[in-house]
């Protein structure tokens, strides 16, 4: 493959500024400029997208700048032997502080202080509230990049980690892990269950009322992976009913969440626009897969977080 154009596509300005990623792509010696929809590929081009348009497919390279790519026409991408690549492996760090400021919020109702601030109101909580994050139990489900970052800073305070991963393997920080066939069994005793798995065939609709029902009536939901992971409206029927005590969701099957989503109107929902990943420095670590895959091809080396 030769390199001879970047285009960064429009739709990058969804989670960064466009102009901050063409300049840490600038020392490449390449053409680095940024796309909209009209524009046509070629053998050369590089396009580093959000969203997918159909015309990427003439392309020799695509670079997602999320870590999931369920959005994507793999198999199309694969059939046209345009090489597919995304942006897993830099989350870690971002998801996992997110998660825990969420537990931190629930345990020390650091929510409930800022709704009743707009009141000018000082209200102390129940004596039995408040609780701390320590030798509380927390499930990872999947424990990739993201959940491994949510697993380590969650050990840091003294939690009790299990998790759940496919093959089962032991993972730094995770007591127990669990095969999705012990899934159940995985989050019964815990006080959080946080969903950070990618989103596939297996993964979709994991969490509906069977698990809602399993979980402990005052634990917690976190979902930082995709919407369609949990059955949304199986969560706000278990949220309704007290089968479990809220939920931290980043992530839904509708985004931007509609006006009338139930979902707004929980006291103990914390509710995210899909920003976990958010940071001011986001350009520089998507200029850094970039930038070593641009390596890599100029070596003829293998090509990091290459799906197709």
């Amino acid at each position: 493959m030769d390199i001879d154009r970047l285009a960064v596509h429009e739709s990058v300005g969804t989670v960064m500024p466009r102009q901050l990623l063409v300049e840490e792509l600038s020392d490449l010696g390449v053409s680095v400029e940024v796309v909209g929809d009209d524009e046509q590929f070629g053998p050369g081009d590089v396009v580093v997208t959000f969203d997918h348009h159909d015309s990427f497919i003439d392309a020799d390279w695509v670079h997602g700048v999320r870590s999931g790519y369920d959005e994507f026409p793999i198999g199309v991408y694969d059939e046209a032997g345009t090489v597919f690549t995304n942006s897993t492996g830099i989350h870690g760090t971002t998801i996992g502080e997110t998660v825990t400021g969420y537990m931190l919020s629930f345990a020390r109702r650091l929510h409930t202080y800022r709704d009743v601030q707009f009141d000018h109101e000082w209200r102390r909580p129940r004596y039995d509230e408040s609780f701390t994050l320590q030798n509380e139990q927390l499930c990872v489900v999947g424990l990739g990049t993201l959940g491994r970052g949510i697993a380590d800073r969650a050990a840091a305070l003294g939690m009790d980690v299990v998790g759940v991963r496919r093959s089962g393997d032991p993972v730094d920080n995770v007591s127990v892990v669990y095969t999705p066939d012990r899934l159940h069994e995985a989050i019964e005793d815990a006080r959080f269950v946080a969903l950070a798995t990618p989103l596939t065939r297996e993964t979709e609709g994991m969490f509906a009322t069977p698990e809602f029902e399993t979980m402990r009536e005052d634990a917690y939901l976190i979902n930082v992976s995709r919407g369609e992971v949990a059955d949304e409206s199986d969560l706000i029927s278990a949220l309704r009913s007290g089968d479990i005590a809220g939920a931290a969701l980043d992530v839904f099957t509708e985004e931007p969440l509609p006006e009338d989503s139930p979902f707004w109107d929980f006291d103990e929902v914390l509710l995210t626009p899909h920003v976990s990943p958010a940071t001011g420095k986001y350009h520089e670590d998507i200029a850094g897969l970039v930038r070593e895959n641009v390596h890599n091809v100029r070596a003829g080396e293998a090509m990091m977080n290459r799906i197709v």
